[in-house]
């Protein structure tokens, strides 16, 4: 009897485990590169890619909506960031009934830019965080940090 008890616990668990590892991993596949436009100055791209029917959310999504990207930058002393943080990709925009929000976001492709001067010669390297939730129409998951470096 003792046998067929811990032959049942042990089969829970590993029921258990299996459901964990079977969480959905993150569709998102992200790339970084620096594009040299003159003299010191160079845009920073950062790239995600999205298999359908993911999708990832804008920076300038409704407050009240899902959680937007949000890109941050690390502190470097080298260089100076100028303007903002630009989307390139196919917007669309759709109201959430179950938010009560209109919802700004991208599906397939997005490439955020930033631009920023290189303070002298110096050869850097630039580092940071990518916040960010993606959803399907089914569901969402978890917001998620994603740490990235582009070299200059």
């Amino acid at each position: 009897m003792k046998k067929i008890i811990a032959l049942l616990v042990f089969s829970f668990s590993l029921l258990g485990f299996s459901k964990i590892m079977a969480q959905d991993k993150d569709p998102i596949s992200w790339t970084y590169e620096s594009k040299k436009k003159a003299d010191n100055s160079y845009d920073l791209l950062i790239t995600a890619s999205l298999p359908k029917p993911w999708h990832i959310y804008s920076q300038n999504t409704d407050e009240n909506g899902p959680i937007p990207t949000t890109i941050t930058f690390n502190v470097n002393p080298l260089i100076t960031k100028v303007g903002k943080i630009t989307e390139t990709g196919k917007l669309e925009k759709k109201y959430d009934k179950d938010m009560k929000a209109n919802t700004l976001y991208y599906s397939d492709k997005v490439v955020f830019t930033q631009n920023i001067k290189l303070k002298g010669k110096a050869k850097t390297v630039v580092t940071g965080k990518i916040n960010f939730m993606v959803c399907n129409d089914v569901k969402c998951l978890p917001p998620k940090d994603v740490a990235f470096t582009i070299k200059l």
